[in-house]
C-alpha cells in the first residue's frame, strides 16, 4: 500500500507521537510499504527521507502541553499538494483535530481516512473549540484508533461515536540491543533512581519525585537521581535541596542509545507523572530493558501495568507515598528483579510486530469499505475560509 501518515507535532522537539509516527513509518517500510509522513521540522532539522516538512512551526499551549504547531494558508496550499501528487491509498492522520497539519489533511483528504486519537483528556476547552471547525469532515474517518481507553473515552466525550484501542509500540529488541553499557550503573548503598521527561512539564511529575527524594537520601545517602529530557537544569535546581541537587545528575536530551543504557543501568525508574498521559510508552521502554518500574497509579499506568502485577504503583500525587515504594523496592531488589522479569514477557504485548499489524488490519478495512462515490469533501467553516483569504494562521 501507498501510505500517507500526517504528524502534527514538530520533528524539532521529538515527543510522543512524532516517536510513534517514526517507528509506525519504519515498520510499514520493513513490510514494503510505500510511505510518505507530512511534519513540522525547521529547515535545519535533521528528518528521515520519508518526512516531508510542511516548514517551521512555532509552540502553542494545547491540552495541557506545549506542541510545535503550524497551521495558514502555506500550510493548506502544501498539504493539498502534498495529498494530490501522494495518490495514497490510505491516510492516516495522527490527532486529526489539532490545530495543525492534522486539521488541514482531514478539511482536504478525498481518500480512506484512517485517525490515531492520542489526547486523553476528559475536560478539554481545546478539543472543544475544535469541534466546530471540524464539523462534517469527521465523517471523513473511516477507521479510528484510540491509544489507551482513555483516550477512547476522551473521543467519545467530544467527538462522537467510538474507537478501536490499539496502543502505542516499541522495538523491544531494538531497544534492548542499544543499551552497550551500564554507564550510570548503582550499588548497594548507592542505588540508581532515573527520571526520563520534560521536567520543566509539571504533569510529568518530577516535582513529585524530588519531593520524596529527602526521605530517600535519609536511608540511602549516596544514591544517584540521574534525570534525562529538556527542560531548565538551572530552575530545576532550584527547586531542589541541597541534598537532592548534589545526588542529581542531568543528561540532558539524549538518543536512543543512552536512554537504553540509562534504563538498562538503572536500580529503579520512576514514572511520577500526574496525569493528561493518553499510554504509559515510557512504562513499555522500561519493562522492554527489564528496569524495576515505580509509577504513579493514573489510570494509563495502571492499564500498562495491569494494576501492580508488572510494577510497583505509588498514590498519584503523594511524595511520601512514593518514597515508602522506592525504599521498599530498593531494599528488596529481588521482589523488584521478579517483577522485572515478568515485565520484559509484558513488554512483547507492545511491540511492532504485534500492534503495526493491528494498525495494517484497520487500514485495509478502512480501505475495504470506502466508497468515493459517497464522499464529497464538506466546505471549510467560513470562519475558516476568511483565515486563509486574510493569510493569518498559527505560521506561514
Amino acid at each position: 500500500m501507498r501510505i500517507g501518515i500526517v504528524c502534527p507535532y514538530s520533528f524539532d522537539v521529538p515527543g510522543g507521537v512524532q516517536w510513534h509516527v517514526r517507528d509506525l513509518a519504519e515498520f510499514l517500510i520493513a513490510l514494503g510499504h510505500d510511505i510518505s509522513v507530512i511534519a513540522p521540522a525547521d529547515d535545519d532539522t535533521p528528518v528521515p527521507d520519508y518526512v516531508v516538512s510542511s516548514g517551521r512551526a512555532v509552540p502553542v499551549r494545547y491540552n495541557g502541553s506545549v506542541a510545535r504547531l503550524t497551521f495558514g494558508p502555506r500550510s493548506a496550499a502544501l498539504m493539498s499538494k502534498w495529498l494530490q501528487h501522494g495518490n495514497f491509498d490510505i491516510i492516516h492522520i495522527h490527532e486529526p483535530i489539532a490545530p495543525s497539519l492534522a486539521l488541514l489533511a482531514l478539511w482536504a483528504a478525498t481518500g480512506p481516512v484512517v485517525a490515531t486519537f492520542h489526547t486523553a483528556t476528559l475536560k478539554s476547552r481545546a478539543m472543544q473549540a475544535a469541534r466546530p471547525l471540524v464539523g462534517p469532515s469527521l465523517e471523513k474517518i473511516g477507521g479510528r484508533i484510540a491509544v489507551s481507553e482513555d483516550a477512547r473515552d476522551t473521543v467519545r466525550r467530544h467527538i462522537g461515536g467510538d474507537a478501536v484501542v490499539i496502543p502505542n509500540a516499541v522495538f523491544v529488541d531494538r531497544l534492548r540491543s542499544m543499551a552497550g553499557g551500564r554507564r550510570w550503573a548503582g550499588t548497594a548503598t548507592a542505588p540508581t533512581i532515573a527520571f526520563l521527561g520534560r521536567y520543566d512539564e509539571p504533569r510529568k511529575g518530577l516535582s513529585v519525585l524530588l519531593s520524596a527524594m529527602p526521605e530517600i537520601l535519609q536511608r540511602y545517602p549516596q544514591a544517584n537521581l540521574v534525570i534525562a529530557g529538556l527542560g531548565d537544569e538551572d530552575t530545576a535546581r532550584g527547586a531542589m535541596d541541597e541534598t537532592t541537587s548534589r545526588a542529581a545528575t542531568f543528561l540532558g536530551r539524549v538518543s536512543d542509545a543512552d536512554k537504553a543504557e540509562l534504563l538498562a543501568s538503572a536500580d529503579l525508574y520512576v514514572a511520577p507523572h500526574t496525569g493528561g498521559e493518553s499510554f504509559g510508552i515510557v512504562l513499555v521502554e522500561a519493562m522492554s530493558m527489564g528496569t524495576p518500574l515505580l509509577a504513579s497509579d493514573i489510570t494509563p499506568f495502571d492499564d500498562v501495568l495491569a494494576g501492580g502485577r508488572f510494577g510497583t504503583m505509588f498514590s498519584n500525587g503523594d511524595s511520601h507515598d512514593l518514597a515508602v515504594k522506592a525504599l521498599a523496592m530498593l531494599g528488596r531488589p529481588h521482589v523488584g528483579r521478579h517483577l522485572a522479569e515478568r515485565a520484559i514477557v509484558r513488554a512483547r504485548d507492545f511491540d511492532w510486530s504485534v500492534v503495526g499489524r493491528r494498525i495494517i488490519d484497520a487500514y485495509e478495512l478502512t480501505a475495504q469499505s470506502f466508497d468515493a462515490a459517497t464522499l464529497a469533501p464538506p466546505p471549510e467553516p467560513e470562519g475558516w475560509r476568511r483565515v486563509l483569504r486574510s493569510g493569518r494562521g498559527v505560521a506561514r
